[in-house]
This record gives C-alpha cells, structure tokens and sequence, in this order.
C-alpha cells in the first residue's frame, strides 16, 4: 500500500506543476482525495497513523514535482498530442467514481456543476500564461520578499484543495509561477552540485532554493484551514461538493484539449493523414483512462 501510495502521490505531483492541471482533481481521480483531508483536518487526534498514511504521499508528490520541471514538461512541449490525450484520458476515467458520488443528479446539481465548470473556465482565461523564465523574485532579500512568498503558498497551495483548482494558475494569476517554477527546478541542481563538489555552484542554487522556505510555511497553514472546511462540507453536503468537482473536471477536459491537444493538431488535409494522429489519441485516452481506473481500485 505505501508503493501505491507513492505512486499516486506522483501522479498527483505531476498534476501540481503543468498548467491547468490540478493536484486536488488527481487526488480524486486517483481515490485518495477524501482519506487525505481526513488525515489533514483530524490530524492531532491520531498523528501517527495520519504520518504513516501522508509520508509515501508527500515522497511520491515531491517527486512527482521534480520530474515534472524536467521530464514531464519536456514530454508536453516535445509530444503534446500523446502527453495531454494521456492526461484527458486519466480525467475521463475519473467520471464513473464521481458518478457513483452523486448517486441521483438533480437540478441543484446541475446548476452548481455549471456554475464550478464556469468558474474554473474563468480562473484559466484570468490567469492567461506566464513563461517559466519570467521570475519575479530570484532570492530572498528582504521581509516584503519573505511575506509575498509566504502569501503566495498560503494562497496557491490552499486554494488548490479545492477539487479542480490548479495551483499553477493561481500562481498565474498573481505572477509568481516562474519564481516558484526556478526555485523547484534549482532543487533537483543542488543536489546535483553538492553530490559533484561543485559547492560554488550549489550555493548560487540554494539562494534559489531558499524561496520555497517560506512558500512551504504558507502552504502548511493554508493547507490545514481549507482541508478542515473541505472536510466539512464532504460530512455534510458531499454529493453537492462532487456535483462541484463533476463541473470542474468537465471544465478540466475542456481545458486540456484546448491547451495541448488542439495547438498540436496537424495541419493536414484528408482523412489518410490524420488517421495517424487520431488512433495516436484514442490509443493514449485509452491509456490514461485504464491508469485511472487501475489506481483507482488500488
């Protein structure tokens, strides 16, 4: 169970980083979305069994994280039509657990699954797209950059609880995507530079590094306060909560083949030509959708 654990906690790091996928949806898609606010909101009547349930997780996630700043992205900008019908695909096989969540779907449902599904399609379009190299603070230098970094995790990491809520955007959205971008890929350096003995090196990363020292502290308190509320409303209103989440991970669809499916469709005209791309996405669907379900049952 924690090799699986780790895992999904991978999947869901993977999620955190490219924009317009959320890590709280994954969560979801990969059935750990529940027993996580669980052991977040209840955590100091039972902390040994919540941390030997969070740790393979948070393992999983940070390197999940890592591989997304290198391989992932790379995957995405080199093979976007495969990468992101692989990622639609995944959000598609989400949609039986979320159907057998909302046992009977009536209009109060529908209208609050439009209404979410509305507001994330809003989110994305405000967040619009920042480039990675476009970072606003490279080191710590002062409390104003402590405090707006502090904010920054407390407001992205916090908000991403939410089913279908992409942290990535909500750095977007307040220009802080490629400052916490650099620092994360600056990790994964470090610890090339200090295992090499290039330490002159090493310490122009750990400035980098350092960023997320606070970032962390934000994220930490956001985390604990929106899990509670989640934790709340799941007790008391779940089937309305996942009509939320139904709107969101539509919206997620929608999102991704807009973002990374149709920019890389071929420019070609007949139908022999696109054959070739056409079996390529349904064959990745396919594959996502079986990963979903897979994990899942695990």
């Amino acid at each position: 169970m924690p090799l699986i654990n780790a895992l999904k906690g991978a999947l869901i790091g993977v999620a955190l980083v490219i924009p317009g996928l959320s890590g709280s949806i994954f969560a979801v898609i990969v059935g750990l979305y529940e027993p996580l606010l669980k052991a977040i909101a209840q955590f100091k009547q039972d902390w040994r069994q919540a941390i030997g349930f969070l740790w393979p997780i948070g393992i999983g996630a940070g390197i999940g994280v890592l591989l997304s700043t290198k391989v992932i992205l790379w995957l995405c900008t080199a093979y976007p039509l495969a990468a992101y019908s692989f990622f639609i695909g995944l959000v598609l096989g989400s949609l039986p657990f979320i159907w057998r969540k909302l046992k009977k779907l009536n209009w109060q449902q529908v209208l609050i699954a439009i209404a979410c599904g509305g507001l994330m399609l809003l989110i994305t379009k405000i967040g619009g797209h920042q480039n990675e190299s476009d970072i606003a603070i490279k080191q710590l230098t002062s409390l104003q950059d402590f405090g707006m970094l502090t904010f920054t995790g407390f407001f992205s990491v916090s908000l991403m609880v939410i089913p279908g809520v992409s942290g990535s955007i909500m750095l977007m959205i307040i220009k802080q995507y490629g400052t916490v971008y650099h620092a994360v890929s600056q990790l994964l350096d470090l610890l090339v530079y200090l295992v090499t003995g290039r330490f002159e090196q090493a310490g122009e990363a750990f400035k980098s590094v350092a960023l997320l020292l606070p970032f962390m502290l934000g994220a930490v308190i956001g985390t604990v306060i929106v899990a509670k509320i989640m934790h709340y409303l799941l007790a008391h209103y779940a089937q309305y909560v996942y009509a939320g989440v139904l709107g969101v991970i539509l919206a997620a669809i929608w999102i991704l083949a807009e973002t990374g499916v149709v920019p890389a469709w071929p420019a070609v005209v007949g139908l022999t030509a696109l054959l070739g791309p056409i079996a390529l996405i349904a064959v990745m669907l396919v594959l996502g959708a079986i990963a979903t379900i897979y994990f899942d049952r695990a």
